[in-house]
């Protein structure tokens, strides 16, 4: 029998589309900014309702550019703006509510929200549990396996392995060397010139990964695709290129960051103890009340 999955939330996204999609004049009880915070409860309470998690994990971005990708290229994410004046201050308080609802919750000031939903779903697959990971980022999908689920909660159904395999023409574990290769304009990674999504797809499916794409240049000109000796030629003069931009495509460890699951055990809590921590996070009573009522004992 399947065990239950490990639910696993990119979590700034979702603050981002909270902050989005309520109106700017939302305040919280304390008279403060809560639209991101308020978006960002109901898709919690979206999920516990509809899925009843046993496990759960709630990731955040805290390195703010001074990561270990920054460090190896400080052009990363260069060009994004900071988060503006009024959402900036909502990102505790909705980390503060993942904890009041029992979700455990992770931030590194090394590696992002992505390095640490892949170190869980390695940790996950060890003992051959399945994860769901909750995110509208692509990246992620690259720590999914076949009994693994990926769900742009609002936007997508879940999709399966097999699912994001059809939707991107390469196996899910070939996405850090498919934007190592054709880039990520999101992320500020440039990939190789003039090898755009579909070439990379094409030079992935035929060499499977990186290494031996790289260990086979000479043959990629003959392969049957227009302009296969350009392309041959671009890899070769941008290898140096093509292994730096790999090393932020994927996984990068933090030591630091647990070695088991213990702590991503969702701890329910009762209708009480619920309304006070939401209160103390800022919600307004009335929701906090009925925020409470929905998820009580879940």
């Amino acid at each position: 029998m399947l065990q239950q999955p490990l639910f696993l939330v990119d979590s700034s996204i979702y603050v981002f589309r909270g902050w989005q999609g309520l109106p700017a004049d939302t305040r919280n009880r304390f008279g403060e900014p809560d639209n991101a915070v308020q978006g960002f409860t109901e898709t919690l309470c979206h999920i516990i309702e509809n899925h009843k998690p046993a496990m759960m994990l709630c990731a955040f971005d805290e390195c703010f550019r001074k990561g270990i990708r920054n460090q190896l290229y400080p052009a990363y994410k260069a060009d994004r703006p900071p988060a503006p004046e009024d959402l900036a201050p909502q990102f505790a308080r909705c980390k503060q509510v993942a904890q009041a609802i029992g979700i455990a919750t992770l931030g590194s000031d090394s590696v992002e929200a992505d390095d640490i939903i892949g170190h869980f779903a390695g940790l996950a697959a060890a003992r051959e549990i399945p994860v769901t990971i909750v995110s509208g980022d692509k990246d992620l999908a690259q720590f999914i396996r076949q009994q693994d689920r990926y769900w742009d909660y609002g936007r997508r159904p879940m999709a399966s392995y097999d699912e994001l395999h059809k939707r991107f023409k390469i196996r899910p574990e070939q996405i850090a060397d498919w934007l190592a290769l054709s880039g990520d304009k999101s992320d500020n990674i440039p990939g190789v010139p003039g090898v755009g999504p579909t070439t990379a797809a094409r030079l992935l499916n035929k060499w499977h990964d990186l290494d031996t794409l790289l260990a086979n240049l000479g043959e990629v000109s003959m392969m049957r695709f227009r302009g296969a000796p350009r392309v041959s030629r671009l890899l070769y003069e941008h290898k140096a290129a093509i292994a730096m931009a790999r090393s932020l495509t994927g996984l990068i460890h933090d030591e630091r960051l647990p070695d088991n699951l213990d702590d991503c055990q969702r701890q329910p809590r009762d209708e009480a103890s619920l309304i006070t921590a939401l209160s103390d996070a800022g919600l307004p009573d009335d929701l906090a009340q009925r925020t409470a009522r929905r998820l009580a004992d879940r």
